[in-house]
Parts: structure tokens; sequence; C-alpha cells
């Protein structure tokens, strides 16, 4: 077992742990009700910060050092309170002085703690559906006295080109256990957005911790025998390792040829507009054929 593949494990697990214990869309807490308008933002999630730069560009002054940031121009010159997967750091944040610090439901508490209880104004969001999505653009452009409307327009763009009716379509992702998203996640409402046949969009998982994911066996791969399999990427050969399985080779999908990789920023995890707009086209393409 790869250091890539539990390192992705790890840190889809803790996702899926914090994402099943909050609201289903967007929460905000905004300590310092004072401040109408914010005017220099430190974004904690990469989304944020991808929303915050379209809105607003010239307010955003600080951000975290995810894997979707520090490979984008944008934010070359934007001071990161954060290395790797090390908690942002408090006393960096305070030197920025923000009006508004947004994070992620789950991560990141007690340092959102620390800032409320320094009257610093905070915004928790969590999107787990195209709606918390919206709502999120919204409420942030608000705060940043920006026009959502062009951002709103580019995302109704997104969701062109979708059939009345689609292939009964699996979602897993190569983690053990082996999980399925149902309609109660990002994924499993953004494949209803795209009329996809999800298999296990009305199954109940029995446990919290994967609240909006089903875990499922190779037996239950078998009888559900989906016509289209996405895969979520975890490493490059994620597939090849599914081909060992006795069971792989005894599915419509893969006796067709209809077995498609996918990101897990985009489909799993929104990651950032780009992401999400690359993951649309994607299902645009698979749905088509």
């Amino acid at each position: 077992m790869s250091k890539s593949w539990l390192k992705f494990s790890l840190i889809f697990l803790i996702s899926l742990f914090f994402f099943a214990c909050a609201a289903p869309s967007i929460q905000q807490k905004n300590l310092s009700s004072q401040i109408e308008s914010a005017s220099r933002v430190v974004a904690l999630t990469s989304l944020s910060a991808d929303l915050t730069q379209r809105l607003a560009p010239d307010k955003l002054v600080g951000i975290v050092a995810s894997s979707l940031l520090v490979k984008d121009d944008r934010f070359e010159d934007i001071e990161r309170v954060s290395l790797g997967q090390t908690p942002p750091n408090l006393e960096k944040i305070i030197a920025l002085k923000p009006d508004l610090v947004i994070g992620a439901e789950g991560f990141y508490t007690q340092t959102m703690s620390q800032l409320e209880e320094l009257e610093i104004a905070t915004l928790t969001t969590n999107v787990r559906s195209w709606d918390g999505l919206l709502s999120m653009t919204k409420n942030l452009a608000a705060r940043l006295d920006a026009d959502p409307k062009p951002l709103l327009s580019e995302y109704q763009s997104y969701l062109q080109n979708i059939p009345e009716q689609s292939k009964s379509t699996l979602v897993i992702i190569d983690n053990r256990p082996i999980l399925s998203p149902n309609r109660n996640s990002w994924a499993g409402d953004l494949l209803a957005q795209f009329n996809v046949n999800n298999v296990t969009a009305s199954i109940q998982g029995e446990s919290s911790l994967f609240r909006g994911y089903i875990p499922l066996s190779p037996e239950a791969i078998l009888k559900q025998d989906p016509e289209i399999i996405l895969v979520v990427n975890s490493e490059p050969d994620v597939l090849n390792r599914y081909k060992s399985d006795p069971f792989w080779g005894e599915l419509n999908a893969t006796k067709n040829d209809r077995v498609y990789p996918f990101e897990y920023y985009g489909l799993i995890n929104p990651g950032s507009i780009d992401r999400i707009a690359a993951v649309c086209n994607k299902l645009q393409e698979v749905l088509n054929q």
C-alpha cells in the first residue's frame, strides 16, 4: 500500500467525517455583526479563496497552502497562513488585520473560536449541494459588496446538454471501505443535477461517520451491476488495481468499456470553480455517449 494512497485515504476520511457532522449547505457565524461588508478577507478553504478572488480580488489578503491554490498564479502574491497540512497560523492571520475570515464547518475549529474571541468576523461554510454553492456565492458577494450574477450565470452554463435520463451509474471512491455517494452529498447532488441514475442515491448508510456515502462490498457492486462506473482517482494505477479483482470483469460497465476515471476535486469535494466546471464538462461527455 503506497504512501500516496494512505495520504489520500486519511484526507478523504477526515473530510467525510466533518461533512457528515455539518449542515447540508452553508452556515454562517458573524460574531462582529457590526461589520456589514468586508475589505480584508482571509480564506481558509480553496473554494472560498477562489470565490473571493473572482468576486473581489483586491479584498483577498490571506489563503491556506492548498494544493489547488499554490499551483494557481492568481494567488502567487497572496500571503499564506499555513504550510502543507498544518493548521493556519493565528498570528499570521491577525497580522493581516482581516475583517472577515472564511472557514469550513468542522475544520480549524480552534482557530475559528480564537478569532471569534478576538471579535474578528467569521463565515463558516459547508457546500454539500448545488444550491449550497449558489447560497455561498450570494452570501459571500453580499459581504464583499460584489455582484454575484456573472458567477451565477457561469454556473448555469455548466448545466447544459443534460440527457433526460441516463443509464444506471455507480460512483466508487478508491478507499477502504469502498464508498459510493447517496443524494446527501455534494457528489450525489451534482449527479442529480445531470439526471444521473445513481444506483446508491436513495440508500441510507447505518454509520454516521459516512453520512452521505455508502460502504460497498464487491458483492454489493455485483448486485447493482451498473451500466456506467465512475471511479474517483486516488493514485495513477487505481483502475489497474480494480481490474485485478475477480468481480471487476463480471460487471456490465467493464464488459462494455463504460468505466471512467474522475478527479477527487470537483466530484467529491468542490475544490474550486475550475474543478467544478471540469467535472461538469466530463459528466456531459460521459452521459451523452
